[in-house]
């Protein structure tokens, strides 16, 4: 995808004033230079409904698709979380990510980093906990969504 094409993207929604929530964008075909971008954002079912109308119309995007009314949907984000702590406030840090299953991608004598996937809501909570424990820095990829069966979007 090039630049220009998310940058047209994007120019709609804040030219209307829409706010993202979240934004992703990979490469999905390249032999045919295809991208997925996922956005996550709110309103109202018309200004929703605008939203993808406006997003069809713009010349390089092929298909545009609510996730939430396509049908079941499987929704991931990453998350890169980083904690300070010795003593016990370092012990409750790795029992809460062993509860959430986040792994230590990184540890030293002071901190940690801990990786994270599954919902917003599950890293939302994560990062909430670690708070106390010595919170240093998050780092998120935004959501990711597929849809669930056979087929293709």
């Amino acid at each position: 995808m090039t630049v220009r094409v998310l940058a047209r993207v994007i120019g709609l929604f804040s030219g209307r004033g829409y706010n993202i929530d979240s934004l992703t964008v990979s490469e999905t075909e390249h032999e045919k230079h295809l991208s997925r971008i996922t956005i996550v954002t709110r309103g109202t079912p018309m200004v929703i409904e605008q939203i993808k109308n406006q997003l069809d119309r713009l010349v390089p995007v092929h298909r545009v698709i609510d996730m939430t009314v396509a049908g079941p949907r499987i929704e991931r984000e990453l998350a890169m979380v980083k904690v300070r702590g010795k003593g016990e406030h370092r012990m409750e840090a790795l029992r809460l990510a062993d509860a959430f299953r986040a792994r230590v991608i990184d540890a030293s004598t002071e901190s940690f980093v801990f990786e994270i996937t599954g919902a917003s809501e599950k890293i939302e909570s994560f990062v909430a906990l670690m708070i106390p424990l010595g919170l240093v820095e998050v780092s998120r990829t935004g959501v990711v969504a597929i849809g669930r069966g056979p087929d293709g979007m």
